[in-house]
């Protein structure tokens, strides 16, 4: 006369049980793994790309520039930085960073210690690099790919006077953590104009060459 209530539609996953009520223990159950499954993943997904952060040591890393001129004379200096950070994923590869480099602290280290002031006061106007009215320039790391073991090929966004240009970029070489970077930028990109070929003509022997020279020494907090 009954319809074996046993074989009734489960709801939500459930069974029924001999007295044709939902049995809600295999819903529970099927909802505790759910829960660890999506708990897994969660924690699995907040892993990825994680891994260490390197704040940089402004004191002792190190900051070199060079300029050259047509007829092969140049001229070099430092820089200070004023902040940075590296962020590596788990296997150490850089993946994001910000430098930041202090360009009131511009000096020069070839012209004799007597005419230093007359020169980094010009490289400090507005013929070269304003830094009263832009005292900062920054590197923004956005990308990098493996060279081989401990090298890397890394993109970064420079902003210098204000202006930021597409990715720049250089390799980044770790030798037991003491990271070198080294990198060129055109001057001219970034209203830098000063006996620049670019913006003046017929400027002969006194012609400025546009790329600037990077070399940096950086060293991380433990």
């Amino acid at each position: 006369m009954f319809k074996n209530r046993k074989n009734r539609p489960c709801q939500y996953g459930q069974t029924l049980d001999l007295n044709g009520n939902y049995n809600r223990s295999h819903s529970k159950n099927s909802l505790r793994f759910k829960s660890k499954i999506l708990t897994f993943v969660a924690l699995l997904i907040c892993s990825i790309g994680v891994g260490q952060k390197l704040n940089l040591d402004t004191s002792s890393s190190k900051l070199k520039w060079t300029g050259k001129e047509i007829t092969t004379k140049e001229h070099y200096g430092s820089l200070d930085f004023k902040s940075g950070f590296l962020n590596l994923d788990n296997k150490g590869m850089p993946i994001s960073g910000i430098f930041v480099v202090d360009m009131t602290t511009l000096k020069n280290e070839d012209v004799p210690e007597a005419y230093r002031g007359r020169l980094e006061g010009h490289l400090k106007s507005d013929d070269f690099f304003s830094t009263d009215k832009f005292p900062e320039a920054t590197l923004e790391l956005t990308n990098s790919s493996s060279v081989n073991e401990n090298e890397y090929k890394a993109e970064a966004l420079l902003t210098i006077k204000g202006i930021t240009h597409p990715p720049v970029t250089f390799n980044l070489i770790n030798n037991d953590n003491q990271w070198k970077a080294n990198l060129i930028f055109d001057r001219s990109k970034y209203d830098v104009r000063f006996r620049s070929g670019t913006f003046f003509e017929n400027l002969g022997d006194k012609l400025i060459l546009d790329d600037i020279i990077i070399e940096t020494d950086l060293i991380f907090n433990q």
